[in-house]
């Protein structure tokens, strides 16, 4: 069926240039969400053009964003709000948890099973020395790791979430200050012989650091719900043919 807004027919071509950059789990799924983007933005010039906002060489873009400017004003986050906010979702506002750790490692590739049993062997004989010799470490790894760390005797700096594979973090955040794990860590690298020298615990950060952060996230997503609503009242006041989008009623277009 012909997509048209207002009489303004969409043309086919518009709709299959437009699908690309809408990535989605089907084509009919991109198409849905590129035909409803072309609309939307049909109805936003269309309003633009009605109140007489001048397009100046801008492209489309600049011309949709100055229609909203004057259309969808939103009040600041004042520090009250923030606070509220500041105080409901204080995990959010937290240094990042760090540990410093070494670590020795054996490796083997993942589709080696040999490898993977010699490593593993190795890597608990080498736990069990350092159950005794834990004084050992900074050398076997100088002797042994096939990590660049080697050079430093294992050490691998401090480290926060995310910054190495998850396998190795699921245990070096887990680990208490001083502990040698106990059991060899596999990684897609093969195995690893960790231990935990310090940990370092977020804090959470002063409201003064964050207030502007906080503010700017408020202010967005309100900005983003005015927006969807403003779109809304567009919708319920046009003429969409080939269609079916969500609109509301109301006198807004004249």
């Amino acid at each position: 069926m012909q997509i048209s807004v207002n009489g303004r027919v969409i043309e086919e071509r518009e709709i299959a240039r437009e699908t690309q950059y809408h990535a989605s789990r089907s084509l009919d799924e991109a198409r849905r969400k590129a035909t409803t983007a072309l609309v939307v933005r049909e109805l936003l010039v269309q309003r633009a053009q009605r109140l007489g906002i001048e397009q100046d060489g801008a492209d489309v873009e600049g011309l949709v964003q100055a229609l909203l400017d004057r259309e969808v004003s939103v009040p600041k986050a004042d520090e009250a709000a923030c606070r509220r906010y500041y105080q409901a979702n204080a995990k959010r506002f937290r240094s990042a948890d760090l540990v410093e750790a070494r670590h020795i490692l054996l490796p083997a590739a993942p589709d080696d099973k040999e490898a993977l049993a010699a490593a593993r062997a190795k890597a608990q004989s080498i736990i069990d020395l350092l159950k005794d010799r834990p004084e050992r470490f900074a050398d076997l790894a100088r002797e042994l790791s096939a990590c660049p760390s080697a050079k430093q005797g294992g050490n691998l700096g401090q480290l926060s979430r995310g910054s190495t594979v998850p396998e190795v973090e699921t245990f070096l955040f887990q680990l208490e200050e001083g502990q040698l794990c106990p059991v060899p860590v596999r990684s897609r690298y093969g195995y690893h012989v960790l231990v935990v020298d310090r940990r370092i615990s977020g804090r959470l950060l002063p409201f003064e650091a964050v207030h502007q952060k906080i503010a700017d996230y408020l202010e967005d997503r309100v900005w983003r719900q005015a927006a969807r609503q403003y779109v809304e009242l567009l919708i319920g006041s046009a003429d969409i043919e080939g269609i079916d989008l969500k609109g509301s009623v109301s006198p807004l277009v004249q």
